[in-house]
């Protein structure tokens, strides 16, 4: 089968979310399907894209957009009524290259993965299409409505309701539809939503497997540091879970690892918060880190730095709205907390306790292993697309 596949960024290197989802799927689909793929792309093209990309394509379309363009995209959405989301990543010469595309290969399937690709495909009804909605963009904006400067929320209050629509209408637009997790599938605004297959994310346990390194770090974040649901969450642990920490243990140190650290991250580092930025192995910083404290406070999706740590048996602490994706048992595969001081308890005693430390990663590495792999989670996708 052709599988005419569009993105709204190019999947590779897997720093962000949206990435690691892509290109895993791509890879696993491509043993089944040939692979057009077409993927915009708003900054500097990686140096190893194309070759990774051409592993598993028969077919690769980059289309590069300006800062120009993207300021007329978000004008055109902001008069229009789109949700700005959706409006960043759509123009003319963009669907024109779509069109082309499609006129070329002639694909028995599309496969838009998030809402900001939907627009492209809305003149072929005559072509079966699936919609990974991934996370609920939605659900994201309005936890930030209560977390943002006032002076943003006009802005995310538009978002918001426009985002709410569009989740609706792109349904429509489609033949089947995935998301990451049962908690995300809830979240849409639509009467079919129980139509919408639950693909999560894997881990590849080839790469993300346990190291031995000599420990240098206590604790450790990891993720894209210019997103704001992790901004948010470091400044979280920092700021309110740490004094709790290092009022009991005062030696504890932590680690910011992550592509793109914003000022306020960078604003965090000290003697005893360490920043590092984009490394080229994260897995080395897993190695070198005892426990992974993930507090998610506005996040959708599933939490694909939980998934690496425990693939590489580290111990991890998040939220009830983090593991409610993840679907972990507390206290047994992960440990939960919902305020500083719960943080800070689970931290200390993890520290202190190290048998117990151990028990938690080794269960959380072995639900892992059985849960979730791409293999198993992209079979799932690629049943729903090949009709079987």
């Amino acid at each position: 089968m052709k599988l005419f596949i569009i993105l709204s960024r190019v999947p590779y290197p897997l720093e962000k979310g949206d990435k690691l989802r892509a290109f895993n799927q791509i890879k696993e689909l491509s043993q089944k399907h040939q692979i057009i793929l077409f993927a915009l792309n708003d900054e500097r093209l990686d140096d190893k894209a194309l070759a990774e990309l051409k592993k598993y394509c028969v077919a690769i379309s980059i289309l590069k957009f300006s800062k120009f363009t993207i300021f007329f995209n978000l004008l055109r959405a902001f008069f229009s009524g789109k949700p700005l989301q959706v409006g960043y990543f759509y123009f003319s010469k963009a669907q024109k290259k779509v069109d082309e595309l499609i006129a070329k290969h002639k694909p028995d399937h599309i496969y838009c993965q998030l809402i900001r690709t939907a627009e492209y495909i809305k003149k072929y009804p005559q072509i079966p299409k699936t919609l990974d909605y991934m996370d609920v963009f939605s659900k994201g904006i309005e936890r930030r409505l209560s977390t943002d400067p006032f002076y943003m929320k006009p802005f995310l209050a538009m978002e918001y309701k426009r985002l709410l629509k569009y989740e609706n209408k792109a349904f429509d637009y489609f033949n089947s539809r995935t998301i990451i997790s049962e908690q995300d599938k809830n979240l849409i605004p639509h009467p079919d939503k129980n139509k919408i297959v639950v693909v999560p994310n894997g881990v590849d346990t080839s790469y993300f497997k346990p190291i031995q390194h000599k420990k240098e770090y206590e604790l450790l974040f990891n993720g894209n540091m210019n997103y704001p649901p992790n901004i948010e969450s470091v400044e979280y642990l920092v700021e309110k879970v740490m004094p709790y920490v290092w009022n009991k243990l005062p030696h504890t140190r932590l680690l910011i690892s992550g592509a793109s650290p914003h000022k306020i991250v960078m604003d965090l580092a000290s003697d005893k918060v360490i920043v590092t930025g984009w490394v080229d192995d994260i897995r080395i910083n897993f190695a070198k880190s005892n426990i992974l404290v993930a507090p998610m406070q506005i996040s959708i999706g599933l939490q694909n730095k939980l998934l690496e740590a425990m693939a590489m048996q580290l111990p991890c602490i998040t939220s009830t709205l983090a593991n409610n994706a993840l679907g972990a048992k507390p206290d047994v595969q992960i440990l939960v907390a919902d305020s500083p001081e719960q943080y800070a308890l689970h931290i200390i005693d993890l520290l202190q306790n190290e048998p117990k430390a151990k028990q938690i990663a080794m269960n959380g590495y072995q639900f892992v292993i059985n849960a979730f792999n791409w293999q198993n989670t992209t079979a799932i996708l690629e049943k729903l697309i090949s009709g079987k």
